[in-house]
């Protein structure tokens, strides 16, 4: 077991048990905890895991293919209007008036896997944020990849939604946590069913994105589109990760809370296995669910926390979820790209500010 962090006492010691117990499952040969390390529910999320033989669809969890995407729009910084753009986001949890059938047509994905919540975000900690560059940090790496400061970014975190629960649900059904031996007629079956929850998530964000951009009268262009709940092939054996942004894909985007900076990054190479080629998703929670709104919903209204230390705007009109994805049940963004850094993991591209996050609204 690595645990990737600058001082691993810092790290939740729940979470840290949760590992160890994962650690004794058979055929895991290899744990990571990274710097979002966070309890979660039996399983630590913010890890890796890695299996030479065995397949474990816990270990993924119920949100199949859940990743960040972030988009680089064409709508210059000049002529974002805060309170206009909040005006225009309505109409954005009912379901996509698209044409689904085509859509997975194109994405090489079965026709009834069809559902009323393709295009929508979900709840939970799923959002979309509007965002604007705050620093580039580097210039050179940043300008080779034609990015532009002077427009409005959009980051997505959604996933599977249903049907990543369906498919974990079905497994727990038949096989409880056992895992499954990669080359027999279960595990086969299961890959093809993650390969399907995966691409109907990069899919969701997609339609997302566009619906999102059709509000705002802009078109984009995807800069990063990354998957941290899933099980892949690697070295021979079976990569898990379970709120963990994959290091061998190119750029990856770590967002913090809402009321923070987000980050793009570069993962480096030299000592990528040491965290079996796995970076931090996110801040990681310092305070569950419960906890959160228990110490919070004594102190603030709602409509206190739709304004943030950054002067950004949050649209949460589910009166308990906004007490629970506050920014003050999450840990510190800056001290988890710092743990990234010291580890030789990352560089630095860019920092991006939110502007507006979006989770839920009525109509």
């Amino acid at each position: 077991m690595t645990l990737i962090a600058k001082d691993p006492a810092r790290l939740d010691p729940i979470a840290v048990d949760q590992l160890r117990a994962t650690a004794r499952l058979e055929g895991i040969g290899r744990v990571v905890g990274l710097p979002d390390l966070h309890a979660g529910n039996g399983i630590a999320v913010g890890a890796a895991f890695w299996s030479e033989t065995h397949i474990y669809p816990h270990l993924v969890g119920s949100d199949i293919g859940c990743g960040m995407a972030l988009w680089e729009t064409d709508l210059s910084l000049r002529k974002f209007r805060l309170g206009a753009v909040e005006r225009k986001l309505h109409d954005l949890d009912t379901p996509w008036p698209g044409n689904q059938e085509a859509a997975l047509v194109a994405a090489g994905l079965p026709i009834d896997m069809g559902d009323p919540s393709l295009g929508t975000i979900g709840g939970g900690n799923h959002f979309v944020e509007l965002q604007r560059i705050e620093e580039v940090v580097d210039n050179e790496r940043f300008e080779a990849l034609t990015l532009d400061r002077d427009r409005l970014w959009m980051m997505i975190h959604s996933g599977s939604r249903g049907i990543g629960h369906a498919i974990l649900t079905g497994h727990a059904a038949r096989n409880g946590s056992a895992g499954l031996i990669a080359g027999e007629v279960d595990g086969c079956a299961y890959l093809q069913r993650h390969g399907h929850a995966h691409n109907w998530a990069v899919l969701n964000r997609r339609i997302i994105a566009q619906r999102f951009s059709d509000k705002l009268g802009c078109k984009g262009r995807r800069i990063v589109d990354i998957c941290h709940n899933s099980v892949t092939p690697h070295q021979g054996g079976w990569l898990h990760r379970k709120g963990a942004a994959p290091a061998d894909r190119g750029l990856v985007t770590i967002p913090g809370s809402r009321g923070d900076f987000s980050y793009l990054v570069e993962p480096l190479a030299d000592h990528a296995d040491v965290a079996l080629h796995s970076l931090a998703h996110g801040a990681g929670r310092k305070w569950s669910r419960t906890d959160a709104h228990a110490r919070l919903s004594r102190r603030y209204r709602p409509t206190e926390l739709e304004r943030t230390d950054l002067g950004s705007r949050v649209i949460c009109e589910d009166r308990r979820l906004i007490f629970e994805e506050a920014p003050q049940a999450f840990k510190d963004i800056g001290a988890v790209i710092g743990d990234l850094k010291d580890a030789g993991l990352i560089r630095v591209i860019a920092l991006l500010r939110p502007l507006l996050s979006y989770k839920t609204r009525r109509s």
